[in-house]
């Protein structure tokens, strides 16, 4: 009975696992030849990017107008602020101590020379572009997270002054989050399949280049990401519910993180982000908002990146990686950056192009930290996606209050 009940409670994940395992074993032994399997993990993908849409447009919008009290609305968006920036600060915090012990480009066969800093870009027309499309159309591509967003946020406003969840339309709404919701149960049966032929096709592809000038950026980069998911992230289920949070967090945490790091996309992480919040207690109100803010706002794992990626460029071009200026400099390029890349698998090379312009660095410098990008994103979007469900957590407690998750299991209203 032991045995059946942890096979039940750990089905879906060991068997993500174990589809992710053979495909990087496939990839290995195959080579360039694995990518014959890449159509299977894109069918999966493509699938996932379908009904990312759809489903952030509809769970926002359907959680914002089933709120009559407004107070509510904007606690969870002043919590999400605070809890967004805080753990982004404390990433930023620790990247800058281990670069600066352990320079990611130290004894680096690499060498281009001196550069200087030109002028950075107006970050006004970035944050317009953020948040804002110039056409309706936009708002179907899922290049456009934050538009979403945002237009479903005032769309749910909307909602809730006609009636909220008692008028028409917000019963068609809740009617389709239902519907939606159950396609991406049935999508995510293919996962196993998915993401060992999208991994199979990726291991083939770039396992080659994991060695050479790049091993030490590897070196310093993964287990720091180690040290944040190990320290960080139990601290910050602490917080959120107590002993009983870190056991809720470790017992659901695995889909996602194995999810996202098989996809290297945060959106394409969404659904499994949805259920794993679910089965951890958190308020739907509370994760049908900060979920889909999350996979484009919520970026720990890529501020730890972007600034790895900084730091290497300064170390490959002799600039002395020092100051507080270049380092507050480098927080800002590194959020920024982190929105861009978010959203598509092996995102990053615009976000790369990004702190490439907005540092001044010449143009020879995209490619390598291109090859960086490419290396360390698997990881990065692991700690990106799967903070979205312990923020989702930290959030449900500044909310409701520090004994939220207690309540809802004396309640009965979740499993053990």
């Amino acid at each position: 009975m032991n045995a059946k009940k942890i096979w039940d409670s750990y089905k879906f994940p060991l068997l993500l696992l174990a589809g992710i395992f053979t495909g990087a074993v496939i990839g290995i032994i195959f080579g360039e030849k694995a990518k014959v399997l890449a159509p299977l993990g894109d069918i999966f993908l493509n699938l996932m990017f379908t009904i990312v849409v759809p489903m952030v447009y509809v769970s926002i919008t359907t959680a914002v107008g089933n709120m009559v009290n407004m107070k509510r609305l904007g606690k969870i968006l002043g919590s999400l602020v605070c809890t967004f920036v805080v753990t982004g600060a404390f990433a930023a915090v620790l990247v800058l101590i281990v670069v600066n012990i352990w320079p990611p480009a130290a004894n680096t066969a690499i060498s281009m020379g001196s550069s200087e800093m030109a002028e950075a870009s107006s970050i006004s027309e970035m944050i317009v572009g953020a948040l804002t499309v110039d056409d309706f159309s936009g708002l179907m591509s899922r290049s456009n997270m934050l538009p979403i967003i945002v237009f479903a946020i005032m769309s749910g406003f909307a909602v809730a002054k006609c009636g909220g969840e008692d008028c028409w339309t917000g019963k068609l709404l809740n009617s389709l989050n239902n519907i939606i919701m159950l396609m991406v149960d049935m999508i995510m049966k293919l996962a196993p399949i998915g993401l060992g032929a999208y991994f199979a096709n990726l291991v083939g592809e770039f396992g080659p280049k994991l060695i050479g000038d790049y091993g030490r950026t590897m070196l310093v980069y993964y287990p720091m990401c180690a040290v944040y998911v190990l320290i960080f992230f139990p601290l910050y289920s602490y917080f959120a519910a107590g002993k009983l949070g870190i056991k809720r967090m470790l017992k659901h945490i695995f889909n996602p993180a194995v999810t996202a790091f098989a996809t290297q996309s945060s959106v394409a992480t969404l659904p499994v982000n949805m259920d794993a919040c679910k089965k951890i207690g958190v308020p739907e109100d509370i994760s049908n908002i900060v979920l889909p803010m999350g996979a484009t706002m919520h970026m720990d794992g890529s501020v730890l990146s972007a600034i790895t990626k900084i730091a290497f460029l300064f170390g490959v071009f002799q600039m002395p990686y020092t100051g507080a200026g270049t380092y507050a400099m480098s927080v800002v390029v590194a959020i920024l950056s982190a929105f861009v890349l978010s959203g598509a698998p092996g995102g990053g090379l615009v976000g790369e192009m990004l702190i490439v312009s907005l540092f001044g660095f010449p143009a020879e410098a995209f490619p390598l930290i291109a090859t960086i990008g490419f290396l360390v994103d698997p990881a990065a979007t692991c700690l990106n996606a799967s903070g979205d469900t312990i923020a989702s957590m930290i959030i449900a407690r500044l909310v409701e209050g520090k004994d939220w998750l207690e309540k809802r299991m004396a309640g009965g209203e979740l499993e053990a």
